[in-house]
């Protein structure tokens, strides 16, 4: 017996932004005639449309002064400072999370009376009484559930919520957990002329998504039947996320895809030939689209086709890169199109950290048909 996920939800901001228009707007707000530097690195972030709490869209593409954020000037060089943004993401985080549970309850097919664990997860901002405390509320889950909350983890925030709430399932054997994870990614717009911020700025938006975990049969499919994580030697540059005064600031180096080249392979076969299982047995991926990059980078180093890859490139181009929720986003559409399993989820993080974990509906320790 063991724990699978019975349901799945996500949620984006009504508001989609092109990316063409959101260059045009990040050029305008960092004033300093970067324009064309800023629109270069936005036609090669892979993504089409993403959705935000703050941007929005507009006939000449440029920001409104009444917006969240305005051009710098001398009063607002680097805009709004971190206070301003986090009270942003207490007044936006739980409409956004309330959407993506209720979604993940329905899929289960389960109501608010069965939910005995409540896990959340979020690097983008912090308030207490939080969304926890929302969704509890608004929910109308009992009062008595247990709340655990997992911060600012980055982008394998999704995996390292789902460890929590695998074990809380395991444990507690008669209900329900849900995990749910929010980021306002948004929020965080940098003004700096900075390569590695403009980049994080063309990449990240906002969303939520949820899961409903279950202990049961073992035929159940989506089967969590393991969990890995390894920190990368010497990568405590590669990427970083920090509280600035004017919001939180991420780093990505581009040494990033040369280091998953090098490490994702033999650390992945090790770790599978555990469970009887090679890279080759392995039917589907859910890979987290960091960036198109870091895609081609796992594509080159575990020999994966496009169609491998194809869940992730759309969920980047269609939705951006949303942090914890986005690998949710993905597996919510392997899942949807019957994907065959097993499945591995991969996601890296600040560290450099992999989170992995494998999914499969088959009875512990038995192994694959070979194909």
């Amino acid at each position: 017996m063991s724990v699978s996920i019975v349901g799945l939800g996500c949620a984006a901001p009504l508001h989609v932004i092109a990316q063409q228009d959101a260059a045009t707007q990040a050029a305008a707000i960092s004033g300093g005639g970067r324009a064309a530097v800023v629109a270069k690195l936005y036609s090669q972030a892979g993504v089409h449309t993403r959705h935000s709490v703050v941007l929005r869209s507009s006939s000449n593409g440029a920001p409104a002064e009444q917006s969240f954020y305005r051009a710098a000037n001398h009063e607002f060089p680097q805009g709004p400072t971190t206070g301003e943004r986090m009270r942003r993401y207490e007044e936006e985080a739980a409409d956004l999370s309330i959407l993506a549970a209720t979604r993940a309850m329905r899929d289960a097919a389960i109501v608010a009376g069965e939910i005995r664990q409540l896990v959340t997860v979020s690097c983008s901002g912090f308030a207490a009484p939080g969304v926890d405390i929302e969704l509890i509320d608004r929910l109308q889950l009992d009062a008595r559930v247990g709340r655990t909350h997992v911060g600012f983890m980055g982008c394998h925030g999704a995996l390292n919520g789902l460890r929590v709430a695998n074990a809380l399932a395991a444990s507690d054997r008669g209900g329900a957990v849900l995990l749910c994870c929010v980021e306002l990614c948004s929020l965080h717009h940098q003004y700096q002329a900075n390569a590695q911020q403009m980049v994080a700025n063309a990449l990240f938006a906002d969303g939520a998504a949820a899961a409903v975990l279950k202990f049961g049969s073992e035929c159940a499919p989506w089967r969590i039947a393991s969990q890995h994580s390894v920190i990368l030697p010497d990568t405590r540059d590669a990427m970083s996320w920090r509280i600035g005064d004017h919001g939180f600031e991420m780093t990505l180096s581009p040494r990033v895809p040369e280091l998953i080249r090098t490490h994702a392979k033999p650390w992945l076969t090790n770790w599978l030939a555990q469970h009887g299982l090679s890279i080759e047995d392995i039917r589907a991926w859910a890979i987290h689209p960091g960036g198109p990059r870091i895609l081609t980078a796992c594509a080159e180093a575990l020999a994966l086709d496009d169609d491998a890859l194809r869940p992730s490139r759309e969920v980047l181009a269609e939705y951006g890169n949303m942090s914890s929720p986005t690998l949710l986003f993905v597996m919510e559409r392997l899942r949807a199109a019957g994907a065959e399993l097993p499945c591995v989820a991969l996601a890296f993080g600040p560290g450099l950290t992999i989170e992995a974990a494998l999914f499969d509906q088959r009875p512990s320790g038995e192994k694959p048909s070979p194909g």
